[in-house]
């Protein structure tokens, strides 16, 4: 969440930030809120000092009468503390849950726009493939190759969930260890998170457990959910805790399932692998000190774009909108590669996307960390896909099929894979 000493002091900005963000929130209620609060705290303080005084004096020798008032007064005193009570953690409930529906501040540079289109590309790298064939999509090509079963998958599981066979394994066990060897020469620290995580977490992360318009699933009267992404298990790591101000950076990278719900995911864009319920995605997570934030970022974009680059694929590197920023992003790039079977002649899909968060995230799980003069401030947290692996297959398939129905694989995979190409299957 912000700072809610900013509430006031940055009302308009607050206000302008949620209106370019396409947002509807009730900042003024929340400014309301924010001062019952402190009406009803410094009311119950008071009452507290009254209560205090009031023993003291029932320490003292009284008349019979005299205590009797003193008692009554008590009595009095501790309904109404009681009471206030109450309300003071009704109202700091629906205070809390303002705050947190408050988006954080965007980058000056961050476009202003509402929708994905309004983001603004900062480059194109590489050249889309031309085919002397109509090339096949991911579907076409998983099927045919036996690599790929929605079907059955339907079958078992329900819509949006796949089985990977055969050569796919490999390929999928190989992008994750490129992308992992890549990520850990540039220091990250490497874990296999878990796949589940309290509600709590996610909420300091920025993820709604609950309600209609969630994208997570829940465990029902658990208390906790399905992740979906690491970043969730990668940022909470760390929360409630002080950090070493000499440790930082820590940069953390995890290999995790990702569960969505992707309610409303729906049309050609959405299809096959692109849009699922399951999937597998290496995550990089990053704490560091405010002022690097910024560097950071564009090394998290860097090391995204030596994975790409090295698949040999055509990508392009949008700065994301300020409609498009989740509410914990500061900025956001994303990476969308050439897919030849995405539309009638192929379009760019995302592939990879990297935030800064700022402090939006360690403030609501509270990660700290002591400053020069001993004070304590809060970390800036990052994220950064390295590999989504449903999403690179769609692109490697795609752009690495031959018109004899078998598919190249890129040079930087073969040493992990241990083959140079999925042969096509002869027709029965």
């Amino acid at each position: 969440m912000i700072d809610a000493k900013d509430l006031k002091t940055r009302r308009e900005e607050i206000a302008r930030n949620i209106a370019n963000r396409n947002m509807k929130v009730d900042i003024d209620g929340i400014i309301a809120l924010q001062e019952q609060r402190l009406a009803l705290m410094q009311e119950t303080e008071n009452l507290r000092s009254d209560r205090n005084e009031n023993a003291r004096k029932m320490k003292q020798k009284l008349s019979q009468d005299e205590r009797l008032i003193l008692i009554e007064e008590g009595k009095a005193i501790k309904e109404r503390i009681a009471s206030l009570e109450t309300g003071l953690e009704t109202v700091e409930a629906r205070y809390q849950e303002g705050l947190r529906s408050i988006p954080n501040f965007a980058h000056p540079d961050a476009p202003v726009g509402k929708e994905e289109s309004d983001s603004t590309v900062m480059k194109h790298v590489g050249i889309p493939p031309v085919f002397a064939f109509k090339p096949l999509d991911h579907v076409q090509l998983g099927e045919k190759l036996d690599l790929i079963d929605f079907e059955t998958a339907t079958k078992v599981s329900g819509p949006k969930f796949y089985y990977i066979k055969n050569q796919g394994v490999l390929l999928q066990m190989g992008l994750e260890r490129y992308a992992l060897d890549i990520v850990m020469k540039h220091g990250f620290t490497p874990f296999i998170t878990p796949d589940v995580a309290k509600d709590e977490i996610l909420q300091g992360i920025g993820f709604n457990p609950r309600g209609a318009e969630s994208n997570i699933y829940a465990l029902e009267g658990t208390g906790t959910s399905l992740v979906g992404t690491a970043e969730i298990t990668l940022g909470g790591y760390y929360s409630g805790e002080i950090l070493d101000k000499a440790n930082l950076p820590l940069k953390l990278a995890g290999l995790s399932h990702c569960f969505r719900r992707e309610a409303g995911g729906a049309g050609q864009y959405s299809k096959g692998l692109y849009r699922v319920h399951q999937f597998s995605k290496l995550e990089m997570f990053i704490f560091c000190l405010p002022e690097e934030s910024d560097v950071f970022h564009a090394r998290l974009l860097a090391i995204e774009e030596d994975i790409f680059s090295g698949l040999g694929l055509a990508y392009r590197v949008l700065d994301t909108c300020t409609g498009d920023l989740g509410a914990p992003a500061y900025r956001k790039f994303d990476i969308e590669a050439w897919m030849p079977g995405r539309g009638e002649n192929g379009e760019y899909g995302e592939v990879t996307s990297t935030s800064n968060c700022t402090d939006y995230q360690a403030r609501n799980l509270g990660i700290r960390y002591r400053d020069d003069d001993g004070k304590l401030q809060f970390v800036h947290m990052l994220n950064g896909t390295a590999v989504a692996i449903s999403r690179a297959l769609v692109a490697i398939l795609e752009n690495y099929q031959n018109e004899d129905g078998s598919v190249t694989i890129p040079e930087k995979l073969i040493p992990y894979v241990g083959f140079s190409v999925i042969p096509a299957i002869p027709a029965r």
